[in-house]
């Protein structure tokens, strides 16, 4: 293990900095942990009760808007609300 020795002065701005940082994310992610809850695919379809493929192709038609991260794909639960109220609007309708 190296010893490292710096001034007081230096750690101090290095301890503020970080505590800064830190306040920040907190910040940033208690502003949004409660607003919008993200699911996967497999919650999507067992929610919609529609296979993966049907899932793919509401992707790729835009009819369920989603994130992608990496390969895995996330839906807000306010769109897949959204979805199902609009189909049951246009049951009614018919």
């Amino acid at each position: 293990m190296d010893i490292v020795a710096i001034e007081s002065k230096t750690f101090e701005q290095m301890k503020g900095r970080f505590e800064e940082f830190s306040r920040q994310i907190k910040n940033l992610c208690g502003e949004n942990q409660d607003k919008e809850k993200w699911v996967g695919n497999e919650d999507v379809c067992s929610l919609l009760q529609i296979s993966p493929r049907t899932l793919q192709s509401y992707r790729d038609n835009g009819i369920l808007p989603y994130s992608q991260i990496g390969r895995k794909c996330y839906y807000r639960v306010s769109d897949i609300e959204n979805l199902v109220s609009q189909s049951q609007i246009n049951k009614e309708q018919q």
